[in-house]
């Protein structure tokens, strides 16, 4: 069963092809899945298999919100990391201004879901992509959506592709001005690009604003990562002046920037661009930041830290221990081939190893939680496999259950069609399908 079957139904029923679910288990609805009183180690869910700490994520959902609101900004999650429109929703539900999606695809998940207002954060193609784009919002005319274009080909294509047909909703293009992947390098070169745009509009096809995506500035060097950001915000804010200048402040505008680790740098350089100005908004894409992880975010809220970034009423406070890890992955003991070794049924198809390896956090056996040494790790990845290191003392048993923590959130839900969470019991309590495609 693929996650293509979750999306064919407002309750699909789910079987046995999927993870989690209990082998030769009768197949249940997905609604019925928080009634069974299943837990990830009870000997009866099938491992692996992906949760979210509910408790844990409804923090940082409240967390994220409060700083969103006392920054005077708002904040669209990128809807890419766990492409799951329940998910999305609740999301929206706190307060989220709109969802943010990375191409077409993901743009029909969400629409096809009921979301109407979207943020494209990504160029698409050429005249070709234009078109698969009009023809995908040609069905949803109250859709309120803006893309990101950085070139006047891509500019060509969208207007072409938008004159076909007087009946599609209003398309907006934000200006991106980039550094170390795409959008225009600089704020003179993105002025040329918005004016073109301006020559090109009509009732249906818009400048909407400017964008940036700061992420791809960052290097393994701490202070030329803020030198390359900082000049990119610059030039994003550089660029919204120059446009409010001209267009005055009566339409309608978008800045947007930041993801899950150095959107403080992009408030603290934006924020005052927006301030007093009844018509513009700052919205943040930070979609991470809601699961947190064990690896990547991990290390990026300690640099926010050290740069007292995460302001919560008006003072610096800890995002590194505010933000709780919501995802965990989970596996069972296969092999115990030497001493000091244990190999679990997890590998490179269940688990982000692009940002580092999973981390053990703790064991089960006999539905008991046990504590494991920091001395345990995960060395290596097979497909279908992990390779412990055990270290001194540690007597991991064949049928042991491992809870891992994860390394990047964005590269490991996109292997599970479900994510199942789980109470402060570990009993799980709901079913998010996935539609990764």
């Amino acid at each position: 069963m693929s996650d293509a079957t979750l999306t064919t139904a407002g309750d699909p029923v789910i079987d046995d092809r999927i993870r989690g679910f209990p082998s030769g288990h009768p197949p249940l609805p997905l609604s019925a899945i928080a009634d069974r009183g299943w837990k990830p180690f009870d000997g009866n869910m099938s491992l692996p298999l992906i949760s979210l700490d509910e408790a844990a994520f409804a923090s940082n959902i409240t967390l994220m919100m409060t700083y969103v609101r006392e920054q005077g900004v708002k904040i669209a999650p990128h809807a890419k990391t766990p492409m799951s429109p329940a998910i999305a929703g609740r999301l929206v539900q706190a307060g989220a201004w709109g969802v943010t999606v990375a191409d077409i695809r993901q743009a029909s998940v969400m629409l096809r879901a009921g979301f109407r207002r979207l943020i494209l954060a990504n160029e698409i193609g050429g005249p070709a992509a234009a078109r698969r784009l009009a023809r995908l919002f040609s069905a949803y005319p109250d859709a309120d959506a803006s893309v990101f274009v950085d070139s006047h080909d891509m500019l060509d294509a969208l207007a072409a592709a938008w004159s076909s047909s007087a009946d599609l909703p209003p398309l907006g293009l934000l200006v991106e001005l980039g550094a170390a992947r795409a959008g225009v390098r600089s704020s003179g070169t993105a002025l040329q690009l918005a004016l073109a745009v301006l020559e090109r509009e009509t009732a249906n096809f818009r400048l909407a604003g400017v964008a940036a995506y700061e992420g791809a500035a960052a290097t393994s060097d701490a202070a030329e990562t803020a030198r390359r950001i900082s000049a990119l915000v610059e030039h994003t804010r550089q660029l919204f002046s120059i446009l409010r200048e001209r267009l005055g402040t009566e339409r309608p505008m978008i800045v947007t920037a930041g993801g899950s680790v150095y959107f403080d740098m992009v408030v603290r350089g934006l924020a005052a661009a927006i301030s007093g100005d009844p018509n513009a908004v700052l919205i943040l894409r930070s979609g991470a930041i809601f699961f947190h992880d064990h690896g990547v975010y991990e290390r990026g809220l300690t640099g926010l830290d050290k740069r007292s970034g995460f302001v919560i009423g008006g003072k610096a406070v800890s995002a590194a221990n505010s933000f709780r890890p919501a995802l965990r992955v989970w596996a069972e003991v296969l092999s115990r081939p030497e001493s000091g070794l244990a190999i679990c049924g997890m590998g490179l198809r269940d688990v982000a190893n692009d940002q580092g390896l999973p981390r053990p956090l703790t064991f089960y056996r006999d539905g008991e939680a046990k504590a494991l040494p920091e001395t345990v790790r995960v060395t290596a990845l097979n497909d279908q496999h992990a390779f412990v290191s055990l270290g001194h003392g540690v007597n991991l048993r064949v049928g042991d259950v491992l809870e891992l923590g994860i390394s990047h959130p964005c590269t490991c839900l996109d292997r599970h069609a479900i994510l199942y969470g789980l109470d402060n019991d570990h009993q799980v309590v709901a079913a998010y399908p996935t539609s990764f495609g």
